[in-house]
Parts: structure tokens; sequence; C-alpha cells
């Protein structure tokens, strides 16, 4: 019922910057608890990039920490990934995820290709 959709994945050399957008194509009309990103390389687990409440706490993996920033509109139902300073091993395909208010449902994106390669 509630689509989540990525935008802004592609080919970027090492020490570059990529932003990422997805948006639920209810607009807001539908609430979300939180919002964030997880990613996935191949044959590997999905793993938490960073999340962000509606009343702004962040949590980020310590992977990415000090490189990627997280941002949402909460009015529009939309989180953005800020990736600085991009390193081959970010290369995965990344997933935005939405929680429900007041449920444990989950809702998730189809995932968008990030490449990080000279």
């Amino acid at each position: 019922q509630v689509q989540l959709v990525e935008s802004g994945g592609g080919l970027v050399q090492p020490g570059g910057s990529l932003r990422l957008s997805c948006a639920a194509a209810s607009g807001s009309r539908f609430s979300f608890a939180s919002m964030g990103w997880y990613r996935q390389a191949p044959g590997a687990q999905r793993d938490l990039v960073a999340e962000v409440t509606r009343g702004g706490t962040t949590n980020y993996g310590d992977s990415v920490k000090g490189r990627f920033t997280i941002s949402r509109d909460v009015a529009k139902n939309t989180v953005y990934l800020q990736m600085n300073s991009l390193k081959p091993e970010d290369t995965a395909v990344y997933y935005c995820r939405g929680k429900s208010v007041g449920s444990n449902a989950y809702y998730w994106g189809q995932g968008t290709q990030v490449t990080v390669s000279s």
C-alpha cells in the first residue's frame, strides 16, 4: 500500500560524493516513526547505514560516521543520505526503510546501486 522509492545511486570515484533520496509515494498522508538507509553487498548481510526518527535523533553505522549525513523532511516523508569521501568498500545496494507509527511494520524500497570505483 505504501511505496518507498529510492533515487540518486550511480557510479562515483573514490573520494567523491553522492546524494541519495527516498520518498514515500503516499507523500505526507502516511507517517513513519523513523526512516533510514541500509546497504547490502553481494553475499553479505544487510547492514545499517543511517537512521533518523521524527524527532531528529540519528544513528549511524560505525563505518560511515563522519562521512555520511542523513536528513529527513517529515512532512514529505522523504529521507536523504549525503555520502562524502566515498570508498570502494561503500559499494553496495542501498535500501530505504520506513517504520510505521504504532506498529512494527516496515516498508522497504527496491534499492539503488552505489558503485565506488576508479
